[in-house]
């Protein structure tokens, strides 16, 4: 039944972003190549940033294309033009609320027969359309052939095949959009009569101008789309008139009406694919058989990825090579070292002290720009000398794995365990990141379906999850026994997942759906991970300097006014009653601005003589379990809001030193000599 309630909508119909260039954008399933298009005709320079009004990200970019410059816009993966996620929430707006020079819908061409649904829909919302068979020479290893300029004329809209990896057909993708002129194409979908006469009915009542087609709008009302209904709502359509229809024809179906389209829209294409599309009988020659032999490999390691028996050492083993060697030992280490302690610790910063002291005499003025803390010193050197290589190191292994498609499998892998503390296997994306940065990770959680889900991983990151700096340190310290390393780890882990396990209790909502594309495994390319890794860089710092500046300013004020000292001193008082000198209150201190330096400070203190091996384990443990660093937080507080923020700092640092007294009485009543 329509809900006739004025609903809160759930994407701002505003954008930040000038309409200064006519705009061309991407649509389509996600794993389809959208971003890989994107990337090939928008400049270097992409901009990533939230969809107004929510917390998913859109990628827009500027290109010529013909001659002509135009706004680039990938937009997040869609099924439908009925969403169930925030980012199908999201790509349905821009069918709203744009009027683009064109659309260009990127599909699997050896998936053609479950995504041409979507096609179907643009087409019926009489939208400039272009349609982009992807993944061409996936389709030809399994013996599929496509016959294009049969599809072109069934479908009535340009086709154009492409292996956008390899940038095969993307110049006549250019040449289609620079030539392109719209023509709006004649619907191809049949519905039984009832449906059909309710969206007659419906188009005839919407007197209004909408970016897309009444019947395209009626059959979104027809179906209780929020949007849509809040767009006829606004314009002061005969709501009661169209509430009426849909409650009738509601009356006649037994099933959903959702289902009964869906089926008669998947009889059209059906006959559509059968018309246009070739599996060919693969003859016995070297080439078949190859293909035949590489398809065998692919499905081989695909069991093994998705089994747990086989899949959580490959997972080890990714982590093991990728994030700790690699991000922790190669970035972290030799990259970090000399980029922190060299070039800025001996070359830069001391000429920029000199420099700016000599120009400004004030002690005040010269703490928060050159101080230990300052801006210039300390924001700076902590974006490019620690966060530019350890960023950068974890962006290229984060974009080899993604290329591979192991991330999907991986999601699989894990999701029955992150069900059991409220999030999805899709979650598994941002978890990872935290081992690089967790401040990039809380941003990341705004790919998750539910707010529920957002507010976990955000929560597990904050707490449970060390950033690649903090692991090496720790990893560094803990080395001196195997298992103090295993105490620390199970410690982690245990309360990784009771935390996530109550907080699925205690917080409301639902428990988040599950469904991914599964992309075939490849090869990763080169040029696509440069160009991920930069893109995402330049997004990082883009979002992220600021915090470091604010951190410094944060840190100048509490110097200034004592708090610094009093919060130290206050902090010596837990570090105790876990069985730690008072003097421990400056490492956790520390760990708060930037938790590698709380870490270092328990490596300085342990080869200080000041610590037992029992106590290191427990620093490590509560130092690993205490705040979020204060650019985490600050993110935190960006992305879930000042009340959220707080409330997780408020548990999480207790929680931490209630850990640590715990393990410091169980390894001390038992003892345990490390």
């Amino acid at each position: 039944m329509l809900n006739l309630v004025n609903k809160k909508s759930c994407c701002n119909t505003s954008d930040s972003v000038q309409d200064d260039f006519e705009k061309i954008i991407l649509v389509g399933n996600p794993n389809v190549g959208k971003s890989v298009i994107f990337n090939h005709f928008s400049d270097s320079y992409a901009v990533v940033s939230n969809y107004p009004g929510t917390t998913v990200a859109v990628s827009k970019g500027k290109g010529m294309i013909g001659g002509k410059e135009y706004e680039i816009v990938d937009t997040p993966g869609m099924y439908s033009l009925q969403p169930i996620t925030d980012e199908e929430r999201v790509s349905q707006n821009y069918l709203f609320n744009k009027k683009p020079f064109v659309y260009l819908h990127v599909v699997d061409a050896k998936n053609l027969q479950r995504m041409l649904p979507l096609t179907l829909q643009l087409i019926e919302a009489e939208v400039p359309l272009i349609l982009v068979l992807n993944m061409m020479d996936e389709a030809s290893e399994r013996g599929i052939s496509i016959n294009e300029s049969k599809l072109e004329r069934k479908l009535g809209i340009p086709v154009i095949c492409t292996t956008s990896i390899k940038g095969e057909g993307l110049d006549r993708l250019e040449d289609a959009m620079s030539s392109y002129v719209f023509q709006p194409a004649t619907s191809k979908v049949e519905y039984s009569r009832g449906i059909t006469d309710s969206i007659t009915s419906i188009s005839s009542l919407l007197k209004s101008e909408y970016e897309i087609s009444t019947k395209a709008l009626a059959q979104l009302l027809l179906l209780n789309d929020d949007v849509a209904l809040e767009k006829v709502m606004q314009n002061n359509e005969d709501i009661e008139s169209i509430a009426r229809i849909v409650e009738g024809t509601e009356r006649e179906y037994s099933d959903p009406l959702s289902y009964v389209m869906t089926v008669e829209r998947q009889d059209t294409v059906n006959e559509i694919v059968d018309s246009v599309m070739v599996k060919n009988i693969l003859k016995p020659d070297v080439s078949v058989a190859q293909n035949s032999y590489t398809s065998s490999i692919r499905e081989r390691i695909d069991k093994l990825l998705i089994k747990p028996v086989t899949g959580i050492p490959i997972l080890l083993l990714v982590l093991y090579f990728g994030l700790y060697k690699f991000v922790g030992g190669f970035a972290a280490g030799t990259v970090v070292d000399y980029l922190e302690g060299t070039l800025f610790g001996e070359m830069i910063n001391p000429l920029v002290i000199d420099s700016f002291n000599s120009v400004v005499p004030y002690p005040i003025i010269q703490d928060l720009f050159v101080g230990e803390y300052g801006i210039l010193t300390q924001a700076v050197t902590y974006a490019i000398a620690l966060i530019m290589p350890l960023v950068g190191a974890f962006f290229i292994v984060f974009s080899i794995i993604e290329d591979t498609g192991y991330l999907p499998r991986l999601a699989m892998l894990i999701d029955r365990v992150f069900k059991k503390i409220g999030m999805s296997g899709r979650a598994v994306i941002p978890m990872v990141l935290g081992f690089g940065c967790a401040t990039m990770a809380t941003m990341v959680t705004r790919t998750l379906e539910t707010r529920r889900e957002k507010i976990i991983a955000s929560m597990l990151l904050a707490l449970a999850i060390p950033c690649s700096a903090q692991l090496g340190v720790i990893l560094g310290v803990l080395s001196f026994s195997g298992t103090a390393l295993v105490i620390w780890a199970v410690a982690i882990g245990l309360e990784l997942l009771l935390i996530g396990y109550l907080s699925s209790k205690v917080l409301p909502g639902e428990s988040p759906s599950f469904f991914i594309e599964m992309p075939p495994l490849r090869l990763p390319k080169l040029s696509n991970v440069l160009v991920k890794t930069y893109s995402r860089m330049q997004w990082y710092f883009l979002e992220v300097l600021p915090l470091f500046v604010i951190a410094s300013v944060l840190i100048w004020l509490g110097r200034l006014t004592g708090i610094f000292q009093t919060a130290v001193h206050l902090l010596g008082y837990p570090s105790q009653w876990i069985g730690l000198p008072a003097e421990a209150g400056l490492m956790f201190f520390y760990g708060f601005f930037r938790r590698d330096f709380g870490a270092a400070g328990l490596f300085d203190m342990y080869n200080a003589g000041m610590l037992t091996g029992v106590n290191v384990v427990v620093a490590a443990i509560t130092l690993t379990l205490f705040m979020p660093c204060i650019a985490q937080f600050l993110v935190t507080v960006k992305e879930r809001g000042i009340k959220i923020a707080l409330a997780m700092a408020t548990f999480i640092f207790p929680s931490a030193f209630a850990v640590g007294f715990i393990v410091n009485y169980l390894l001390t009543t038992f003892g345990v000599v490390l």
